[in-house]
């Protein structure tokens, strides 16, 4: 999973990220210090992972891992070469969800870019920005699909006719993962754009520690990003980027009493990832032995054999069955051989759909 962290500056982006990451991307209180697309490997938190590993005395243990995109600050005109934005828009093409940090709290000493905090002001300059950026890619691809059309080609004329209804819907302010789609040669077409504005958005509302424990209730700000994120059934996580940041410094008991001491029980990266497998419709299964213990990140709904490709092509290809055992079930027993005795492994074929904490062993022939 990849998500791009995109924000004005001074909203607390390249803080969240350092802290996130532990990356020590730089951060100072002046506009486009990120300048370089700053990229960070973060392990998904699983507590299933090391009760797994103990349960089998594995050597080693491999989380799932998330990586974070840090984007230059955009600024109105981003999309024409202001600032320094436009030129990491592209590094974002290939994030699967665009992570929005929307600055929620006053601090006399830290400057807006417009010089007043306002969310929706916010959100809709980037918003446009990212549009504008679609449009152009939008238009390149048009110049090449019209001369095709107009020699002919009627496969490319109907795609034309297509990319004329998403440019109309882009310039009247949409983002194009509201645009629909008549047929799948349509979807084809589309998804073979990458437009930013067709990925999902999760919106990080910055706020003041003061807001944390009451998950921004009291904020009016926070709702503004709830009101506008409820329209397009986006998700909003509140997070304090500064005690984020302080936070990373410390261990995970001491992670822990700090929470505790803030009245709230999740840190940022644990809201922004569960954010992020349920916007993208993500969970993970185990597999688990004397060598490895180690979690695999797959989509809701897929079978058997498209989850044994996650480790291997050739498991796929030669996939034969799988051994089921829900992780819980293998642990209350004591012993695989146990669950074993109890019925809970389960011999499953090509057309069972793997569920979130499924220990699978995959047999295989190629």
């Amino acid at each position: 999973m990849k998500l791009g962290i995109v924000g004005l500056p001074n909203v607390g982006k390249s803080t969240l990220f350092n802290s996130l990451t532990k990356a020590g991307a730089e951060s100072a209180n002046y506009p486009f210090c990120t300048i370089d697309p700053n990229v960070g490997i973060v392990p998904v938190p699983d507590h299933r992972l090391k009760l797994l590993g103990d349960f089998y005395h594995s050597k080693k243990v491999t989380p799932a891992v998330v990586e974070f995109v840090d984007i230059a600050g955009l600024v109105k005109g981003a999309s024409k070469g202001e600032g320094l934005g436009n030129q990491f828009l592209a590094n974002i093409r290939e994030c699967d969800a665009i992570v929005h940090v929307v600055r929620c709290f006053e601090d006399s000493n830290v400057i807006h870019v417009d010089g007043s905090v306002d969310p929706i002001r916010d959100i809709e300059t980037i918003d446009l920005e990212l549009i504008f950026a679609d449009l152009e890619v939008l238009e390149r691809r048009m110049s090449k699909t019209g001369k095709s059309s107009r020699v002919g080609d009627k496969t490319a004329a109907k795609e034309y006719a297509m990319e004329e209804r998403l440019k109309k819907h882009l310039e009247d302010g949409n983002d194009a993962i509201s645009f629909e789609r008549e047929n799948e040669d349509e979807d084809i077409w589309f998804n073979e754009m990458n437009l930013l504005t067709a990925k999902p958005v999760i919106y990080a509302a910055n706020v003041s520690e003061d807001d944390l424990a009451d998950d921004g209730a009291g904020n009016p700000y926070v709702q503004q990003v709830r009101d506008l994120a409820a329209k397009s059934g986006s998700e909003v996580f509140v997070i304090c980027a500064q005690i984020e940041a302080e936070m990373a410094e410390l261990d995970d008991e001491e992670r822990a009493e700090f929470l505790e001491d803030l009245g709230i029980t999740s840190s940022g990266l644990d809201k922004l990832i569960q954010a992020s497998y349920r916007t993208l419709g993500l969970m993970s299964f185990l597999t688990s032995g004397e060598d490895e213990t180690r979690a695999w990140t797959i989509k809701i709904g897929t079978k058997a054999p498209q989850a044994a490709g996650k480790i291997h092509t050739d498991f796929e290809r030669g996939f034969i069955k799988a051994e089921v055992v829900n992780f819980q079930d293998l642990l209350d027993c004591g012993s695989y051989a146990g669950a074993r005795d109890k019925g809970l492994i389960r011999m499953e074929g090509k057309e069972y759909v793997v569920q979130d904490g499924d220990v699978i062993l995959f047999r295989f022939n190629v």
